[in-house]
């Protein structure tokens, strides 16, 4: 198994510290927009959103004389997360309090005429205060009752990336229809702000309603007392994923076991046969709870281990969920075996190790797996994700589809990478008061004689939603993945079409402004993101000006100064003050997963997935044949000869695409002038 990612952190403590309130730092931060209409949080798993939302719930109750409080989440096994909690221990003024007729996630048909009557129920009622139910009975329910009936009521929607602004998503649509025809209040709350459909959760006019709260994931796990750090890899595998999965099952790690979709090509049909193969791989006797229906299984070291099977969906599943709703501390559970749970929501925070079988076609879904191991929590100090895989077969007739599977998993890294980088913040100078101090991470955009307008400003403040929506368009990410692609192309051409998409108001100008910031923030975060001077490894290299001990004039500056921050491009290190946009532009943020890739598969394999992704490629653009030109030319320079079609080189293939289609554009244009 290799890992494509490896995040260090400094275990601060300071997420999960809480103030005079009871707040973590997360949650404090949203409280301090409370009095927002509309509010987005965007916060990682484990951070406290449930907690976030009842300190806001409670404020604007009692505070901003708003009459209810209605919490949707996604699924009846997520409402635990509201119980009754004593906040006044901590220091609030209030506690939290769920009546148990309006708690409506409690065991049962999540659409039944029951719940459905609850919420009516509750909305009429005038002495009800609090209310937690599912996005389904929400939904339901919505169509029964007057929308005015959501005036001075906050809705809280828990996991948002649920929703999206496609007309046909319902509540996607409920949310519109409260935002226009009434004055209720809306906390949206997800640790994802994206989906892997690519479909925009809210649509622009909407979006900028909403005070945006974001609390990164490099906070949230930079601030854990124990959690060290993270790790992302693959492990490829051929034939079966049952023959090669001891390779990556660790039975001393606690680990959450994800086996495929029985629709995905990676599964064989049969859930639970796969079970039981992987139960056979971990090795040993194996006895059940006749209660419990956990499995205790003594290995052939004497070691017993318990592993639970989610997979199951007979009557035993019940009291499976109900044990684990009930571990204590890490010796209740060692591993989960699961299909379709124990993924969003699901809390056992003494997991190490989640191993996921085949590819998971949305981005969101990974995240909030690989959140099941991102818990704080005192008997690990490392987290790690491992995405089983099937490698690329050049004599398979699905080599396209595994070699998409591939690609599209490793873009998970790739997006992963550049969430759990520290925060770099981009500043406009032109938007900088001379008595503002700057936050530590930010890098000063020089714009004085070109001011960045205030549609590039509020377009920058959803790099997030840009940079998935990049790492989403397989016109871009494949050939960049393989170094088929060159990265002025993608600067110039690729990304500012993504911009454009996204954004069709701006201009040229405008849009090739935030696709060059965009670029830089994607370069700076596959490459570590900023570094403390004093945390500069020994024997680093520095581009001209940016080397610390030099002061520019033959002298040495004191060696005490540690406070400037670096970044890594290519393979010197560069001051931030010293940062040019156009050093950035050679960049190729992918260049990391390349290099990967390369050395987990062998040098067929990698040919085979080079050349289908060329076959995938979309027909050369005139932008990137004249930005590709002038390297046509270097290559004929230095090689005697042109770039060839039949080159095992995939750059020099793509240089002989343009340079065909240069020449076909010549001939046309002589055509046409005879």
């Amino acid at each position: 198994m290799v890992d494509l990612l490896t995040v260090k952190y400094k275990q601060s403590g300071k997420s999960s510290n809480t103030n005079a309130m009871g707040m973590r730092e997360m949650q404090a931060r949203a409280f301090e927009a409370r009095e927002a209409q509309y509010l987005l949080l965007k916060a990682p798993p484990a951070s406290g959103k449930s907690r976030a939302l009842m300190f806001l719930g409670l404020d604007k109750l009692i505070n901003q004389g708003l009459k209810k409080v209605i919490v949707a989440v996604p699924e009846v096994s997520i409402g635990g997360s509201f119980k009754n909690t004593k906040l006044t221990e901590n220091g609030f003024f209030a506690d939290w309090t769920i009546e148990p007729e309006n708690n409506l996630c409690t065991p049962g048909s999540e659409t039944s005429d029951s719940k459905v009557s609850a919420f009516k129920r509750f909305m009429s009622d005038t002495t009800a205060k609090t209310m937690v139910c599912t996005h389904s009975t929400l939904r339901h329910a919505f169509k029964d009752v007057d929308v005015s009936l959501f005036d001075n009521v906050l809705l809280a929607i828990d996991e948002f990336h649920h929703t999206s602004a496609d007309v046909e998503n319902r509540l996607g649509t409920l949310v519109d229809a409260v935002m226009k025809s009434s004055s209720a209040h809306i906390v949206a709350m997800t640790g994802s702000y994206f989906r892997g459909d690519a479909v925009p959760i809210l649509m622009p006019e909407d979006e900028e309603k909403f005070t945006q709260v974001t609390y990164s994931y490099y906070e949230q796990l930079n601030g854990y007392k124990y959690l060290k750090s993270l790790g992302i890899g693959y492990h490829f595998y051929t034939g079966s994923y049952l023959d090669a999965i001891h390779e990556v099952l660790d039975t001393n790690k606690k680990t959450i076991v994800h086996i495929p979709n029985v629709n995905s090509s990676a599964a064989t049909g049969d859930k639970y046969m796969e079970v039981d193969h992987i139960i056979d791989a971990i090795g040993g006797d194996v006895v059940q709870d006749p209660i419990t229906s956990v499995m205790t299984v003594t290995l052939k070291d004497g070691r017993k281990i318990l592993v639970a099977d989610l997979v199951d969906d007979s009557p035993r599943r019940p009291a499976v969920q109900k044990y684990l709703s009930e571990i204590k501390d890490a010796d209740g559970m060692d591993i989960i075996i699961a299909l379709g749970m124990a993924k969003e929501g699901f809390d056992w925070p003494w997991c190490e190790h989640v191993l996921t079988v085949g590819y998971r076609s949305s981005l969101t879904e990974i995240i909030q797996i690989i959140g099941r191991a991102t818990r704080d929590s005192d008997n690990k100090t490392h987290a790690q994700f491992t995405n089983l895989i099937a490698q690329p077969d050049a004599e398979d007739e699905d080599v396209k589809v595994s070699v998409n599977n591939m690609l599209k998993a490793i873009t998970v890294s790739l997006l992963m990478e550049q969430v759990l980088a520290p925060t770099v913040n981009f500043k406009p100078r032109s938007r900088i008061d001379p008595a503002e101090t700057l936050p530590p991470g930010t890098v000063v955009i020089e714009d004085l004689t070109a001011p960045v307008s205030e549609r590039v400003a509020k377009a920058l403040e959803n790099m997030d939603n840009i940079k998935a929506a990049i790492l989403q368009a397989k016109d871009v990410v494949a050939p960049a993945v393989t170094e088929e692609v060159d990265a002025q192309v993608l600067n110039e051409v690729e990304i500012p079409k993504i911009v454009e998409r996204l954004y069709p108001d701006l201009d040229e100008s405008e849009r090739q402004t935030v696709a060059d910031i965009v670029h830089a923030s994607m370069a700076i975060g596959s490459t570590g993101g900023l570094f403390d001077e004093g945390d500069l490894p020994p024997g680093a290299e520095f581009e001209p000006g940016s080397d610390p001990k030099d002061d520019g004039k033959g002298g040495k500056e004191p060696s005490d100064k540690v406070d400037r921050k670096f970044v890594l491009l290519g393979n010197k290190f560069v001051n931030i003050d010293n940062l040019n946009i156009d050093l950035i532009k050679q960049v190729n943020p992918f260049q990391g997963a390349y290099e990967i890739l390369s050395k987990s598969v062998t040098t067929d394999v990698l040919k085979t997935i080079q050349d289908t992704v060329i076959g995938m490629r979309s027909d050369m653009s005139e932008e990137e044949a004249v930005i590709l030109w002038p390297r046509i030319q270097e290559f004929k320079k230095t090689k005697g000869v042109d770039p060839a079609h039949t080159a095992t080189d995939p750059y020099e293939k793509r240089l002989a695409s343009a340079l065909a289609y240069l020449r076909n554009k010549k001939r046309e244009r002589v055509t046409n002038a005879s």
